[in-house]
């Protein structure tokens, strides 16, 4: 009995807890970053796996954002939030954010 109590009480409580979708969590969808990369991004931006090797000083792949050890989750998180430089105001949400920094880190290093 005391196995029952204790999983009605964990049913209570995951019940009670508000449902909290993968932006609150930081987790992201990289398929869904792949269509914001290809919708928002490939304007400027070599968005695909295939052209890791496209890159320049102003421009970088995702690939190149991917391998550089500078550019951590949160850093880009920074970035997508207050673009600056040449990138356009893009006023991207946060699950897109997730979704996109996600399909960045999905890429290979």
């Amino acid at each position: 009995m005391g196995r029952d109590i204790a999983a009605l009480i964990a049913a209570l409580i995951l019940a009670a807890v508000p449902a909290t979708g993968h932006a609150q969590s930081g987790v992201g969808d990289p398929m869904a970053g792949r269509q914001v990369a290809q919708t928002w991004c490939s304007n400027c931006h070599s968005v695909e796996v295939s052209a890791q090797t496209l890159t320049t000083d102003v421009v970088p792949s995702f690939a190149a954002i991917a391998r550089n050890p500078t550019m951590p989750p949160s850093v880009l998180r920074a970035f997508l939030q207050h673009p600056h430089g040449q990138m356009p105001d893009l006023y991207l949400s946060r699950p897109e954010i997730d979704d996109l920094i996600a399909y960045i880190r999905s890429l290979p290093r």
